[in-house]
């Protein structure tokens, strides 16, 4: 075996991914190898001075460690492609969301163990920030699950979680990401309806937001008791959480974190 790490399915998870373990010089990027059909991904790759193929079993038959990068729709397909390239020795990560380490085991077919570390990243990994929730397949090792572990902690924070909470994982900080954003694209929406121009509203949105979230990691205090703490009575904020509960924001959101999870279940079946 010549590399690494193989990453079989060059997308902008994998990148954020690899960016974080060269910059903790975990890997060297000529021991790793990426696998995608878009040559612009490749190109990407190989300017980061990764090894490229649009082969991916080329790729996982070379490595130490195979990322599964690839969408929950597309992985029963890439599984049978790389079936004959698995190795005894060969341990496999997979973050396709909604995927179990038994579908795996299932679509690989081989006969004998395989070792699957399942993750759930997120994409604040592009800025070092991340979010990493990892759990072991049947098969693998707590050495596996170091490996996996120290791969994600080059660019976020790592918990381990039995594999039945995954998709709960998966509709809190997975998916997380995107409705945090949903709700400053409101905010600059709101903004500029109040009159302000689109680049004020921007920056009041996003650094307000910005700050939020590191008032919420100091850990200080808990997310209500920071709400608590700007709500006034009788003020600004009081009146739009107001608003927000009669609207039935709250239940909103929750039930749509139900429905995330639910389709995460979806996906896995």
């Amino acid at each position: 075996m010549q590399f690494d790490l193989a990453v079989i399915g060059a997308g902008n998870m994998a990148e954020a991914i690899v960016r974080g373990v060269l910059a903790a010089r975990l890997y060297e990027a000529q021991r790793i190898i990426a696998a995608d059909i878009a040559a612009p991904r490749r190109e990407l790759f190989q300017q980061l001075g990764a090894r490229v193929t649009a082969d991916s079993a080329e790729a996982a038959r070379q490595a130490l460690i195979v990322l599964l990068s690839v969408k929950p729709q597309q992985m029963q397909q890439v599984l049978a492609a790389l079936r004959p390239a698995i190795a005894a020795e060969t341990l496999l990560i997979s973050i396709a969301a909604g995927k179990s380490t038994a579908f795996i085991e299932r679509a690989l077919d081989l006969a004998r163990p395989c070792r699957i570390v399942r993750a759930m990243p997120n994409t604040p990994m592009l800025v070092g920030e991340g979010m990493v929730a990892l759990c072991a397949g049947r098969f693998a090792h707590a050495e596996d699950l170091q490996t996996a572990r120290r791969i994600f902690e080059s660019a976020a924070t790592v918990i381990e979680v039995p594999e039945e909470m995954m998709d709960a994982v998966t509709a809190i900080s997975g998916s997380g990401p995107a409705y945090f954003f949903f709700l400053v694209e409101q905010m600059i929406r709101a903004a500029q309806e109040m009159g302000l121009s689109a680049a004020d509203a921007h920056i009041l949105a996003t650094r307000t937001a910005a700050g939020a979230a590191k008032m919420l990691v100091a850990g200080g205090d808990s997310p209500a008791e920071l709400r608590r703490k700007v709500t006034s009575p009788g003020g600004t904020t009081q009146a739009a959480i107001e608003a927000m509960e009669s609207a039935g924001v709250p239940a909103a959101i929750v039930a749509a974190l139900h429905r995330a999870c639910q389709r995460s279940r979806e996906l896995g079946s």
